[in-house]
Parts: C-alpha cells; sequence; structure tokens
C-alpha cells in the first residue's frame, strides 16, 4: 500500500467520527409536551406537599384555609391561573418557601405554571 493510500485510510475513519459526531450535534433534540414538562416538575417539587390523600401538608392546609369550598388538591383546582402559580412558586405563601430560580428555572416555571393551571376556567 503506498504511503498516501495508507495515510488516507487512517483519515477516513477520523473524518467519519466527526462527521457522525457533527450531524448529531445538530440534530434537533426530541421536544417533550410542555404539560408532560411541567408535570414532572410537579411530580418533584410539589406533589409531597399538595398531592390528594392524607399526608400531604399543603394539601391538608388549603382544605382547612378554604374549608372545601375550594378543591384543596392543585390539580383540581379551576381557580389557578398560570401567572397566580408562578407566583406562589416564586414569593411563597403562608407555609410554604419561596423556590429559587437555581431550584425551578423559568422555563421549568412556565411548564409548570400552566400544567397545574391546565383546568383553569375564566370567570
Amino acid at each position: 500500500m503506498s504511503r498516501s493510500a495508507n495515510r488516507t485510510l487512517q483519515i477516513t475513519p477520523l473524518a467519519l467520527l466527526l462527521a457522525v459526531a457533527t450531524s448529531s450535534a445538530r440534530a434537533a433534540p426530541p421536544t417533550v409536551e410542555p404539560l408532560e414538562s411541567g408535570r414532572a416538575v410537579y411530580e418533584h417539587w410539589c406533589a409531597p406537599c399538595h398531592a390528594a390523600g392524607p399526608g400531604h401538608p399543603g394539601t391538608q392546609s388549603l382544605q382547612v384555609k378554604y374549608g372545601g369550598r375550594i378543591p384543596p388538591v392543585l390539580l383540581d383546582r379551576t381557580d389557578l391561573t398560570p401567572q397566580l402559580v408562578a407566583q406562589f412558586v416564586r414569593q411563597g405563601v403562608l407555609s410554604m418557601a419561596p423556590f429559587r430560580k437555581t431550584e425551578i428555572t423559568d422555563a421549568e416555571l412556565a411548564a409548570l405554571a400552566a400544567y397545574v393551571a391546565r383546568n383553569h376556567k375564566a370567570p
């Protein structure tokens, strides 16, 4: 094999690897439905306090606060707007501490707010 042919064989796998890596980097990331993304944030950060059933202090607190006039489970409510959810998450309310951007990013907060407020019914 000639010296130039040998060099071509050595470069070809490297060039192929670079081409594959470059094309993979350009590929669009898989899209996640916003509500699915919001559900994941909710399950991680909110459900431990706000899910249905006993042992969820946020749900229990809202049951006492509203006395059954408003559903205590956040996902059952129709009065929460995305803006209100975002405000409560960032500022906290009563015994709920605020969540920092290092905990829930702005993008995650937008998805979370849309998910929690998905049942909102305008008056």
